[in-house]
């Protein structure tokens, strides 16, 4: 069959003038004309046509039949069944009880009886379902009709007799469609070998290029966009502690910096700063996101989870000592199944209990498997990067994991403290928040048809995800004298093992995310069909090889990143309309992207400036002072909450106790992460609240008049003091006009106050400019 002058020809049968026939045509003054005449008939044209395809159909049907024509399976209904429709009529219960993935079960029929009538398409339901536009269904409001080409293919195969070839099956995750992920979808594939590009201008005098560099400038260069300047040196520096520390610099680093004039000196800096004991609570706070971190239950009582800091601090120092990614990931799944646990292993699987525990369940049998699926949604989330917990209830929709994969990794946590009791991992001995096994010989987990207790189907075995099968894992059973099962230890080693492409990955992606704003993929939590792929894939795996090679040392990966010409450039480019015509969401890096500060950058930075941030690391948590009207929900308002001395509420926020059914109002306000889930990026709104909190809020009045004290006792002149405010706010001196305005405002204020208010009216006038720098985007603003 072929198109000749857009009519249908078989072998110079045609299918003629069948539009013309089975087309009515409107009397001669009902017929329309102009632009509003074509949108009519061309909406005619297509619901005529169908009439068209049916009639032709048949036709077709009945000369094949006779003529015994050979159809390509694959070509014809293998293609159009493959992408289209076994996603929901091959799978273990098919939707309307029809299987379209055999040929067993295309004889079968479903509900509605036969599928198909060999040799006669008009009569097949099959093909009237398709014609009829009701297959494949609506998604989401919109209609989901295949294409005519499509349906003529399924014709074509049911009038030749709708063969199937024998032994075929067709397997819905075979290959990627325009609907699903298959296996050969893109972030399941090895790592590529890919080498940064060699210099196309190859200069001699050039120095060698960095090798993330490398890759972006050749898009860039494609792309015909010159990229921003290098940014300021103290611009620089700011950045970079920000983003290493979660803090902003001292003005005495700020000054040694721009004295040394050594070539070398920014890469110093970083050194230093991946060296800091504060690099790893920044790094900390990114991963508790990550894992859901929280210090209570939650739910209606949200019990206190005791010694959950203890996991944090775990965190921390994994992060300061750069332990390897793979050892970061065996000790949270199995650090008491280690051959070498101790209590810091024992500690380090407190990822495992600090998620959200209903103490008193209304059914405790089927919370068990609301908490299994917590423990399979953060591991596969936070370690590969995929969304397995959506095929709890039935085939996942959209990547390629089949119902018993969920449960495959959901065998590996069974044994274990599902009902969050007790210190955990007792046979060790710790009296830590941490998980272990309660038998090496568990009852089977069982397959629950659309994921419900109440109707358990067969047994599932621990094992890797399917949509690998190069990688394809089966666990043993717990060896002789064993205290543990062994599962998660496996299951963590078929995570963390090299030839696993998701997990490094996952990883180098959420790096870049925290120093470029956005990650390499931009949904760092799903690397699956509904994640964006990424626009520079070679620079992904050539950063998640260079992370596997080099023995999974983050610190290295944080080094090449932030010594980019990437990463150093200005956030406003000199030229900006050129490159934004080009590439609006600026995904090629031609400038750094400008980002608000979290919520817990934007306290900590006000207890910098004013003086009294303790930078102590590591400990219990304190509790921030919250307002009667925010504790009103609480069921226990006397019990269930009290503030911190003074002393301890002025740590850093990561050591903020994590309450989950109350959180700090400032914190909320700007975009504190939920706890209730994995989350790997944060929101970062811009609303008023954010602005009413900055101007009304008692902490951030508090900070400012304490600010202003620090200001005032470190000089006597005016001049000096508006100096002092604006490098410990801003890092830098004032500009003549800043400091000419400052000046202005504060002797209007003096000259308004009467001489016996004198004192208490200039505290208040300097304690308002402080709160001004701490109010300034300058200031909640990272460039």
């Amino acid at each position: 069959m072929r198109l000749v002058d857009g009519v249908r020809i078989v072998d110079g049968v045609r299918i003629v003038e069948l539009f013309r026939v089975f087309r009515p045509r409107p009397p001669l003054a009902a017929r329309r004309t102009g632009p509003q005449a074509m949108r009519h008939d061309s909406r005619a044209a297509i619901g005529w046509s169908e009439l068209v395809l049916a009639a032709g159909a048949s036709l077709l049907g009945g000369w094949c039949a006779a003529a015994g024509a050979e159809i390509d399976f694959e070509q014809t209904a293998g293609d159009v069944l493959l992408r289209r429709c076994v996603a929901c009529h091959g799978s273990a219960e098919p939707s309307g009880g029809l299987d379209l993935s055999s040929a067993a079960g295309l004889q079968a029929g479903g509900d509605g009886g036969a599928a198909v009538v060999p040799g006669d398409a008009g009569s097949s339901r099959l093909f009237q379902r398709l014609r009829d536009g009701e297959m494949p269904p609506e998604q989401q409001g919109r209609s989901a009709r295949l294409p005519a080409e499509e349906i003529d293919r399924i014709a074509q195969w049911i009038a030749a007799g709708a063969r199937w070839p024998a032994g075929r099956v067709l397997d819905p995750y075979e290959r990627t469609t325009a609907t699903r992920a298959g296996r050969d979808w893109w972030s399941l594939q090895p790592l590529t070998d890919a080498a940064p590009p060699e210099r196309t201008d190859r200069r001699e005098s050039a120095p060698p290029r960095h090798p993330i560099d490398a890759f972006l400038d050749e898009r860039l260069l494609r792309a015909g966009i010159a990229p921003a300047p290098e940014a300021d040196r103290r611009t620089l520096l700011r950045r970079l502690s920000y983003d290493l520390t979660g803090l902003p610099p001292t003005v005495e680093e700020i000054d040694a910096f721009l004295a040394d004039g050594a070539p070398d000196a920014y890469e110093r800096q970083v050194d230093r700063l991946l060296q800091s004991p504060h690099f790893g609570e920044r790094q900390a706070r990114h991963w508790l996101d990550v894992v859901r971190f929280a210090e209570t239950n939650g739910y209606e009582r949200d019990a206190e989870k005791v010694g959950a800091w203890k996991y944090r601090d775990w965190v921390i120092g994994a992060a300061n000592d750069d332990m390897p990614y793979d050892r970061f990931i065996l000790e949270q799944l199995a650090g008491d199944e280690l051959p070498d646990a101790d209590e810091q292993t024992v500690i380090a699987t407190g990822l495992l209990r600090i998620g959200p525990w209903d103490d008193e369940p209304n059914d405790v049998e089927a919370y068990r498997y609301e908490r299994l699926e917590d423990l399979v949604h953060v591991a596969s989330t936070a370690f590969l990067g995929l969304t397995v917990k959506c095929a709890r209830c039935h085939d996942h929709k959209f990547d390629p994991i089949p119902q018993t994969d969920y449960y495959r990794l959901a065998a590996a946590f069974w044994p274990g403290h599902l009902s969050g009791w007790g210190p955990g991992a007792a046979q060790l001995g710790y009296d830590v928040l941490g998980w272990t096994d309660v038998t090496t010989d568990p009852t089977p987990l069982r397959v629950l048809a659309k994921g419900d207790p109440a109707r358990p189907l067969h047994a599932a075995w621990p094992g890797s995800l399917t949509c690998m099968p190069r990688l394809a894992v089966d666990f043993p059973p717990a060896a002789p004298g064993a205290r543990t099962t062994g599962r998660r230890l496996g299951l963590a080693r078929w995570i963390a093992d090299p030839a696993n492409p998701l997990t490094s990955r996952v990883i180098v992606n959420r790096l870049w995310q925290r120093h470029f704003g956005e990650g390499l993929c931009a949904n760092p939590d799903n690397l699956g069909f509904h994640g964006p792929p990424p626009l520079h894939a070679e620079l992904l795996d050539w950063l998640a090889r260079d992370l596997t090679i080099h023995g999974w040392r983050l610190k290295r990966t944080h080094r090449l990143m932030v010594t980019s010409a990437a990463y150093k450039r200005r956030s406003i480019h000199p030229a900006a309309e050129r490159p934004a015509a080009r590439d609006p969401s600026n995904r090629l890096l031609w400038r750094a992207a400008r980002r608000r500060l979290d919520a817990e950058s934007i306290r900590d930075s006000a207890l910098a400036a004013s003086g009294e941030l303790d930078r102590r690391v590591g400990g219990p948590s304190f509790r921030e002072i919250i307002a009667a009207e925010a504790l009103e929900g609480l069921s226990m308002k006397g019990e269930a909450y009290a503030a911190s001395p003074l002393e301890e509420r002025r740590r850093r926020s990561l050591y903020m106790f994590s309450k989950r059914s109350l959180s700090v109002p400032m914190m909320t306000a700007f975009d504190a992460c939920d706890t209730t889930a994995p989350a790997g990026r944060r929101e970062a709104s811009i609303v008023p609240t954010q602005a009413l909190t900055l101007l009304n809020s008692p902490w951030i009045r508090q900070r400012s008049a304490a600010f202003a004290e620090r200001v005032v006792a470190r000089a006597a002149d005016p001049e000096a003091r508006i100096d002092e405010a604006w490098r410990r706010a801003l890092g830098r001196l004032p500009t003549a006009a800043e400091r000419a305005a400052a000046r202005a405002w504060l002797d209007a204020e003096r000259q308004a106050a009467p001489a016996e208010a004198l004192p208490a009216h200039d505290r208040a006038a300097w304690t308002a400019l402080c709160q001004t720098l701490l109010n300034a985007n300058e200031f909640l603003f990272l460039d």
